[in-house]
């Protein structure tokens, strides 16, 4: 599995203008699924983005985490982050999972983070999504799992 991982001030998912996700200081997380991907992926890379350490400590190094600033985690399904983009000028979706296997493993995702996280939104798998937000820092990392 992959996430791009942004730390945010704030970030919201809208779809057909209506809110239907939306975080304050945390991390917005794009989600994506490759055919080969099971839920221990999902389960370890919930674990991994929450215990990542991207977010200031007192002397203004990234020395903690999600959980340790109570921050919110927003989780967007996008099944573009899978595609293959190494050659030509258009990109290849044979590289994401089926959208079928992309839905569970990305509810199997969902449920973990709101197993270990209090602050989980999310955006809606197959919607077509309206995601806005103020990256901080900026501060992004790609994840992969």
């Amino acid at each position: 599995m992959i996430a791009l991982i942004q730390r945010v001030s704030s970030a919201r998912v809208q779809i057909a203008g209506q809110v239907v996700g939306e975080i304050g200081a945390g991390l917005l997380a794009f989600i994506g699924v490759t055919p080969a991907d099971t839920d221990e992926n999902a389960e370890k890379l919930v674990s991994r983005m929450l215990k990542y350490r991207i977010f200031a400590d007192e002397a203004g190094k990234m020395n903690l985490n999600l959980q340790q600033i109570a921050g919110g985690l927003l989780l967007v399904p996008q099944f573009t982050l899978a595609a293959d983009t190494r050659h030509g000028l258009r990109p290849g979706f044979s590289t994401a999972a089926p959208p079928e296997q992309g839905e569970r493993l990305f509810d199997v995702a969902v449920r973990a983070a709101r197993a270990l996280h209090t602050q989980v939104a999310t955006g809606r798998f197959g919607a077509d999504m309206q995601v806005s937000l103020v990256n901080d820092g900026p501060v992004t990392f790609w994840l992969e799992n």
